[in-house]
């Protein structure tokens, strides 16, 4: 008994003094920056939630198309997986977080190309870079697979990887770097910077104003206005909804780069914003047309999401709601002046992103939560109104605007002329599936 006394006593002895050595070991980490493993958790599951608004894109677009264009469309979003995701870790990194350079059109560090230099960092928030980069570089995947909304069914697969190689360089790049980087002018703009919290400006005003300006550039698809171009697979459409709504809040809950208070404002923003969305696009509808449709349902959820994206961060619940509604309401009007006015932007990626997103960006504003205007005030002195932040606001959207009309103008005129980009009419009749894959969804052609 003694024995088993003094074995037990010299373990106890032996485990005190691992724990007093591994605390000396931890107040010497202490001093470097460590992995938070509850933020990183959410980050990885974050980056996995946006990649899966991809196929989820791919799927409510292809379901919209005629059906001997089902796979081309499809096509459209999975290859910018491909296509954006090496050029993101070749050099869209580093001109997006590095630092400025030429005036400050887009940033750039040598580290980050082929992210060579951060094999070992990890961010102030715990987060290692890897992560963060990689969660970034999806929102350089989708915004130009958004894009292609605007002109499907009337592209060339060729034309259309080399229009979004120079789009994402030129492009989105440049504005990422000025809305997102620590030396971006529009990140420091006015108090605390133009509002932006997960793309609003960046993502959907960018990519819905390119592709109204690609889609009057092409013109219109064979036979339109006049020849019906009805959906192919609305139970499609509707999938494509769902999984745009669930990646969705990794889109804006992650974009606060942590986990916790700020996480879970942003996820409750896009909720309800989504919902108000819907639910008021319907109203319109059973008013306006008589009926409530699954398509308008579908439409409101993206409307009330692409409005939230850039206040995800800096609204309440009853702001993001409200803001949904808006957003929705000017959305389903435009796509009724898009049908009087007659061009052709074929899935409305205008008519909801770029809209959408103008909207949100804009009006934020006026459901600024308090403690962000206080925040704001302190920075810039001890006054800060909603008047200022306005002015700050338009002043990004107008520049992301015309910024993005002009390059992507430029971008279409050399791809046409040199590679080529609009669809022949015998294309465009045999389809995209068959003209550039050689394959059909459905295994059968539809004539129209």
């Amino acid at each position: 008994m003694k024995l088993k006394l003094n074995l037990n006593l010299k373990k106890r002895m032996l485990a005190t003094l691992a724990i007093i050595m591994g605390l000396g070991g931890l107040m010497e980490l202490s001093a470097q920056p460590g992995v938070d493993s509850g933020a990183t958790a959410w980050m990885i599951t974050s980056t996995a939630l946006v990649l899966l608004m991809v196929p989820g894109l791919a799927m409510f677009y292809g379901g919209l198309v005629r059906s001997k264009n089902v796979l081309g469309t499809m096509m459209h979003s999975f290859a910018a997986m491909g296509v954006m995701s090496v050029l993101w870790v070749t050099v869209s990194y580093s001109m997006c977080f590095g630092s400025n350079v030429l005036g400050g059109w887009f940033g750039w560090n040598p580290d980050y190309v082929f992210l060579q230099g951060i094999d070992e960092t990890v961010m102030e928030g715990g987060v290692p870079e890897y992560v963060f980069s990689m969660f970034q570089g999806k929102f350089a995947i989708i915004t130009p697979a958004l894009i292609a909304g605007a002109f499907a069914e009337r592209v060339k697969f060729r034309g259309y990887l080399v229009f979004i190689t120079l789009w994402g360089l030129l492009v989105y790049n440049p504005l990422c770097h000025w809305v997102w980087a620590e030396d971006g002018f529009l990140f420091n703009m006015g108090a605390d910077g133009a509002i932006d919290f997960a793309g609003g400006t960046v993502v959907h005003i960018s990519a819905g104003i390119s592709g109204l300006v690609a889609a009057i550039y092409l013109g219109a698809r064979r036979g339109y206005p006049h020849r019906q171009m009805k959906p192919n697979n609305l139970v499609m459409v509707m999938m494509g909804a769902g999984l745009l709504w669930v990646g969705w809040f990794g889109f804006n809950a992650g974009s606060s780069v942590s986990s916790g208070l700020s996480t879970a404002q942003a996820l409750t923003a896009t909720q309800v914003a989504a919902a108000a969305g819907a639910l008021t696009w319907i109203i319109i509808e059973g008013f306006h047309q008589g009926k409530m449709t699954a398509l308008g349902f579908a439409s409101g959820i993206l409307s009330g999401l692409v409005a939230v994206t850039p206040a995800a961060g800096v609204v309440q619940p009853l702001g993001a709601m409200l803001l949904g509604a808006l957003a929705t309401i000017i959305c389903y009007l435009m796509l009724i002046v898009k049908d009087k006015m007659g061009y052709d932007d074929s899935l409305d990626a205008f008519g909801i992103h770029g809209v959408g997103g103008i909207v949100g960006a804009i009006a934020l504003v006026f459901f600024i939560r308090d403690s962000w205007m206080a925040n704001a005030a302190e920075a810039a002195g001890g006054s800060w109104t909603i008047w200022q932040q306005l002015g700050v606001q338009v002043a990004a959207v107008g520049i992301a605007i015309v910024y993005s009309i002009v390059l992507t103008l430029i971008i279409l005129v050399v791809v046409e002329k040199i590679f080529g980009l609009k669809s022949s009419p015998e294309e465009e009749m045999q389809g995209l599936d068959h003209a550039y894959h050689g394959e059909r969804g459905y295994g059968m052609l539809n004539p129209n």
